[in-house]
């Protein structure tokens, strides 16, 4: 499988579309903060010659297909290997003070679900690992082997919204006792032997237990807290962002940051209002947008997005 079909972009027309008034100048700065396999990052390459991209990726391997795929725009491209919630310090490295566009494409990615060693997959077998960058420390199987009963269990509510948390973390503490779980098969047997046999109908019992491991291996969460705030503070007046989420979690933590940043902040019965209450945001879509039945039936991992939009109205006073 090439670079350019082991991933499809996901609403990739409706993302230029919303981004496209902020990038018509020459010399317009597109921040891809999770540049994945440059999917999205090569259809703005090819719509807007006159823009520079900075992409930034926590995997490597990732980076390095990006690379080979945005080769023939490498002028115009600086590749950047960190989590993005690093923003401020990568655009000060490469001297940029502001960005005319954002993108948050979040999530696992295709590469990580479709590399079977990587181990984000309950479907196969692989070393218990779902790092997003293979040089940082923790793994799932550190978590499961280190972590206390209760601390599985907040994890698994918290980040996998999983009934049965309490007792997966019980039987996944008991079992490390004879022998630590190493291997995404043995952790869905454990799994599926703990599932009663009515809530098994309600899909793959494990799916929710990947989850939550991934998104805490991967601190993907307080990664993103860290992230929005700073991705709109970089944003230059008439600058726009999109963000595409797949889980509710990510979402949740968007709409909060987005829709607070685009509300007037003026005390309640004040007259008149003053510039510094004004939004700093304006929101381009309303609600969260959808994939169409036939974007999903062409790319099933579009299924799950939510697509949120908005355009900076000010800088902040």
């Amino acid at each position: 499988m090439s670079d350019n079909t082991i991933h499809t972009p996901v609403l990739l027309e409706r993302t230029i579309e919303l981004l496209a008034p902020a990038l018509d100048n020459d010399g317009a700065v597109l921040l891809d903060a999770t540049l994945g396999m440059a999917g999205h990052a090569e259809a703005f390459l090819q719509r807007f010659p006159g823009i520079i991209l900075v992409g930034i990726d926590r995997d490597q391997d990732a980076l390095s297909i990006a690379r080979r795929r945005l080769e023939p725009f490498a002028a115009r491209v600086h590749f950047v290997h960190a989590v993005y919630d690093e923003v401020v310090p990568v655009l000060g490295r490469l001297g940029l003070t502001t960005v005319d566009g954002v993108l948050f494409d979040l999530g696992v990615s295709s590469l990580q679900l479709d590399r079977v060693d990587r181990g984000f997959s309950y479907s196969r077998d692989a070393p218990l690992d779902m790092r997003m960058d293979a040089t940082s420390e923790r793994t799932a199987a550190q978590i499961l082997a280190t972590y206390s009963e209760g601390e599985l269990r907040r994890i698994f509510y918290e980040y996998g919204d999983e009934k049965l948390a309490p007792r997966f973390a019980s039987r996944i503490v008991q079992r490390r006792e004879e022998k630590p779980l190493e291997t995404s098969a043995e952790l869905v047997e454990l799994v599926i032997a703990a599932t009663p046999a009515a809530a098994q109908r309600a899909g793959h019992p494990a799916k929710r237990v990947f989850q939550a491991l991934r998104i805490e291996v991967n601190q993907e969460l307080s990664v993103l807290e860290r992230a929005l705030p700073a991705a709109v503070d970089a944003l230059g007046v008439g600058g726009r962002m999109v963000v595409l989420s797949y889980q509710s979690l990510e979402d949740r933590i968007v709409k909060r940051v987005l829709q607070a940043r685009s509300a007037s902040t003026a005390p309640r019965g004040l007259p008149v209002e003053l510039p510094e209450h004004r939004p700093e945001l304006r929101l381009l879509v309303r609600g969260a947008e959808r994939a169409s039945d036939d974007e999903i039936s062409r790319n099933p991992r579009a299924a799950s997005v939510r697509l949120r939009a908005v355009e900076r109205l000010r800088d902040i006073a």
